[in-house]
């Protein structure tokens, strides 16, 4: 099973914005700093698991993935498989097509000091 924190941040809302991506596979880490561009923080926590996303199927393939947020939106919009927020809806249809080419997918809410390596990959990319 492969354990991938994501976070957003942006400098402003919206403003310039970052990912961070932090992956524990293989008894190994891995580290990804996004930048994003100018969005809100809430697209920006969206690109981040995108971004992890495209990145677990290309070095993962056929894994079991276990995607940790400290956002509750985000974790709340794909956990439900629903959102009426029309910003968010393409993010979700294209986690939905990504997340359908690995065997399992789960997403938990997690606090943002259980998320903090992952928070400062995500400002260092801003």
């Amino acid at each position: 099973m492969i354990e991938v924190y994501t976070d957003g941040a942006s400098r402003g809302n919206p403003g310039a914005s970052g990912a961070g991506i932090y992956i524990k596979a293989q008894n190994k880490t891995f580290e990804y700093s996004i930048p994003l561009g100018e969005m809100s923080n809430h697209e920006a926590e969206f690109y981040a698991v995108l971004k992890a996303l495209e990145i677990c199927l290309q070095e993962f393939p056929g894994e079991i993935l276990s995607f940790r947020s400290d956002s509750e939106t985000v974790v709340r919009v794909i956990d439900n498989d629903f959102t009426k927020n029309k910003t968010f809806l393409p993010f979700l249809e294209k986690i939905r097509e990504l997340t359908a080419k690995f065997p399992y997918f789960f997403i938990k809410w997690i606090p943002e000091k259980e998320n903090s390596h992952a928070d400062q990959l995500a400002r260092k990319a801003i």
